[in-house]
């Protein structure tokens, strides 16, 4: 992450170093514990690796479920009491959670442990509203990329070391995880300044800060609820590779958590090099609506690739092309934040969050369940890369909502780019 920090004029650019900070550590510790998963799941569950798939995508909705409920209201939370306390709490539970499913003696232990991450799963969506705080308008592409960096670069060290600490015991990167979120915790008590100021603050509003309220909300702004359900759809198709992955690599290409970790890790240093390097580039040559629309295009090629991959060494060839369409979040981020008012960032981002975790209510047991279907010795039809084509046509369709949301635009477009 080489690229200097937006200006800043408000809060000044160490706060936002320490939210960057913040996200890189948080995303360190959850890849840990990525490569792991399929086989603490087959260990306690007495499983193959097929049916593992189900379990997993169990566990990633029951993530969502909880996510999607208290996502609106954290995020109103952060409106009214400042982004500081929220993304303090959000990574001492985390820590929690990390410790549970080390010490899980039974699948359902899993499942108590993704609920609890899923309460407090703000500490992205609340990140983005404390990028949203400190950046104006014209610089908060840049900065919604630098967040993504970091969110690579956190990918890119947590699913290697997780994948060689697998290799010694499947337990072991959950307990270094809920060290890292705890030390984190630390940190963010002693560095960490809050964001928002006092007369940007709203009152906590139940009706709006609660899933249905506030898309009930923002439905009534058609420039943000057509980027609003293109995002949504854009994260559906893309649940593939948390739900998918890690057992996919498995049961296609016979990997260990250590290739597991290794392929998550090049995905990580592609994110990192094309969300702080690229990403400014992008917008500055493209604008925010190309660059977004570049984006999606170039993701919906890379995972169609992906389901036809038949051997391992492929997959390696198409994770830098895919990591190119790494600008497209931030950039969807950053049109939707410009048509937001100041004092209803936090609402846009737990909408978002919310929306997304709607997704991935049904996107993991979608997802899993076309790899399960699609590889499991009954299927009439042997293809382990139906997840990724079936992600891939999804991908293509959020191209439409995006497009509407251009044409309810038109207005703002020359301040939105």
């Amino acid at each position: 992450m080489t690229e200097t920090a937006p200006d800043m004029p408000r809060h000044g650019s160490n706060a936002f170093m320490f939210v960057i900070i913040t996200v890189a550590i948080d995303m360190l510790a959850f890849g840990l514990i990525i490569p792991v998963i399929p086989t603490l799941v087959q260990e306690l569950g007495h499983i193959t690796p097929e049916q593992a798939t189900l379990y997993i995508g169990g566990l990633g909705a029951t993530y969502a479920v909880m996510n999607f409920l208290f996502g609106p209201v954290l995020g109103s939370l952060s409106d009214r009491f400042g982004r500081r306390p929220v993304l303090l709490a959000s990574i001492a539970t985390l820590g929690l959670d990390f410790l549970i499913m080390g010490f899980a003696g039974s699948i359902w232990l899993l499942f108590l442990g993704r609920a609890l991450s899923g309460i407090s799963g703000a500490t992205y969506s609340t990140a983005n509203a404390y990028i949203a705080d400190v950046t104006e308008p014209e610089t908060r592409g840049k900065a919604f990329g630098m967040v993504g960096a970091a969110f690579g670069f956190g990918f890119v060290l947590g699913p290697v070391l997780g994948g060689f600490l697998g290799d010694f015991d499947a337990r072991a990167p959950f307990f270094a995880a809920a060290v890292l979120a705890l030390l984190n915790f630390v940190y963010g008590i002693f560095v960490l300044p809050e964001s928002l100021a006092p007369e940007d603050r709203r009152p906590f509003d139940l009706r709006r800060a609660n899933p249905f309220g506030a898309a009930k909300h923002f439905s009534k702004l058609p420039q943000v609820s057509w980027f609003l359900a293109a995002a949504g759809i854009f994260f559906l198709a893309h649940t593939v590779f948390p739900a998918t992955w890690s057992v996919h690599g498995e049961i296609r290409y016979d990997w260990t958590p250590k290739d597991i970790g290794l392929s998550l890790g090049l995905v990580g240093v592609g994110a990192a090099v094309v969300q702080a390097g690229l990403m400014g580039m992008a917008l500055d040559r493209f604008g925010t609506l190309r660059t977004a629309a570049y984006g999606i295009i170039i993701n919906a090629i890379a995972l169609f690739l992906y389901a036809f991959a038949d051997a391992g060494w492929m997959v390696f060839l198409i994770i830098p092309f895919g990591a190119l369409g790494g600008v497209a979040s931030p950039a969807m981020n950053s049109l939707m934040s410009s048509v937001t008012p100041r004092n209803a960032q936090g609402e846009l981002q737990g909408a978002s969050a919310s929306l997304n975790s709607f997704a991935m209510i049904f996107g993991p047991l979608l997802m899993s369940g076309a790899l399960y279907y699609f590889t499991e010795q009954a299927s009439p039809v042997h293809f382990p890369g139906a997840a990724f084509l079936l992600a891939a046509v999804l991908t293509a369709l959020a191209i439409v909502p995006f497009l509407r949301g251009v044409q309810a635009n038109k207005a703002a477009l020359p301040a939105a780019e």
